[in-house]
């Protein structure tokens, strides 16, 4: 199905990219540490390795992925303009739709590898990453909620007065159900609620009353263990929950968050949104990227990789810029992700016409 020069060329496009890789982490690595020796010093060594850089490191690499592939493209397109052999490709009669082949071939690949990390195998890792660095760096993880309403299930809304995360104890509890003519139709109240796991919650001092037409039944006790469809998580948000969860696990909690009525979700249907962005930014860098050097332009490789970065740090900015605009609400999550794509496609689609037809 390939040829020679398709692998080659995917060859070089992965190696480059891999390369890349590893020297910017290598960089970033020590940066990291310079920042948060005074951190790293308080914790235990093991942790710091295994908690936190080998989960950091993927992180990290996942994040600017984009950045990595179109530097790899520049960085080994150029190398091949500057030494003929584009040249000598186009002269043998290949066209630029066939060259581009194994770029896109190699676009997928990293697309893939960029989907299924960010969405399968990095979240279950930040969890590691993230109470690390709340243990030992700062600690962003929301401990304390007041105040605290929502709907649990339809017909069903929630109460606490107060809720402490660190003895999954609640105060001041009620559990209102509604019929479908949103008339009560039974009210639980308790002075405490614990959380066990999942839905499992344990109510004390409690009363429950039950109204049936112009009848109340009224019935107390001490403890009751009881299921109720709701958890810590559905109204403790911290700054990077929505980092922690898999893509499916994300859409689920979003579908939940949006039935109960909860406001404050903008930064996980952000976090959805740019998953499948940054799937998509792989193929479209690597058009402009290789519209950009194939050419022998005046100073070399230099020019190149120059532009590259401009370009592809002006990318990470625009899409920087455009989530900010989704949270604080300007925008919805879907339209701020894309739009960086949808601008950046119509560059690569200018750029890849005027270089085919020189």
């Amino acid at each position: 199905m390939f040829k020679i020069l398709d692998r080659y060329i995917i060859r070089k496009f992965l190696g480059t990219y891999v390369f890349a890789i590893v020297l910017l982490l290598a960089i970033v690595i020590m940066f990291d540490v310079n920042e948060k020796l005074d951190s790293f010093l308080k914790a235990p060594l093991k942790a710091t390795i295994v908690d936190y850089f080998i989960n950091f490191l993927p992180y990290f690499a996942n994040q600017f992925s984009p950045l990595f592939t179109f530097i790899a493209v520049i960085f080994f397109t150029s190398k091949l303009a500057g030494n003929s052999e584009i040249i000598a490709m186009l002269s043998s009669g290949m066209s630029y739709r066939r060259l581009l082949r194994p770029y896109l071939v190699s676009a997928l690949i990293i697309a893939c590898c960029t989907y299924v990390l960010s969405a399968y195998i990095i979240p279950p890792a930040n969890v590691k990453r993230i109470n690390y660095t709340n243990t030992y760096v700062k600690n962003k993880r929301v401990d304390y909620g007041a105040n605290i309403m929502l709907m649990v299930s339809p017909g069903q809304i929630a109460y606490m007065s107060r809720y402490d995360n660190i003895t999954k104890t609640g105060i001041k509890f009620s559990l209102e159900s509604f019929d479908e003519n949103k008339r009560l139709v039974s009210r639980l109240t308790s002075q405490s609620i614990k959380w066990d796991t999942l839905y499992n919650w344990r109510v004390s001092d409690y009363v429950i009353r039950d109204f049936v037409g112009d009848r109340e039944f009224i019935k107390k006790g001490i403890r009751l263990d009881t299921i109720i469809p709701f958890e810590p998580r559905d109204f403790l948000i911290s700054a990077n929950d929505h980092e922690k969860m898999t893509t499916p696990e994300l859409a689920d909690y979003i579908d939940r968050q949006k039935m109960r009525g909860v406001g404050n979700i903008k930064s996980f249907e952000v976090e959805y949104q740019r998953r499948y962005a940054m799937t998509a930014a792989a193929f479209i860098l690597t058009v402009i990227g290789m519209a950009l050097s194939s050419r022998k332009v005046k100073g070399g490789l230099g020019v190149n990789i120059g532009i590259g970065l401009v370009l592809s740090f002006s990318y990470i900015l625009f899409m920087t810029v455009t989530q900010t605009f989704a949270i604080s609400g300007m925008t919805s999550p879907l339209v701020a992700m894309w739009i960086p794509n949808i601008i950046y496609s119509i560059i690569a689609i200018v750029l890849y016409r005027r270089v085919s037809t020189q």
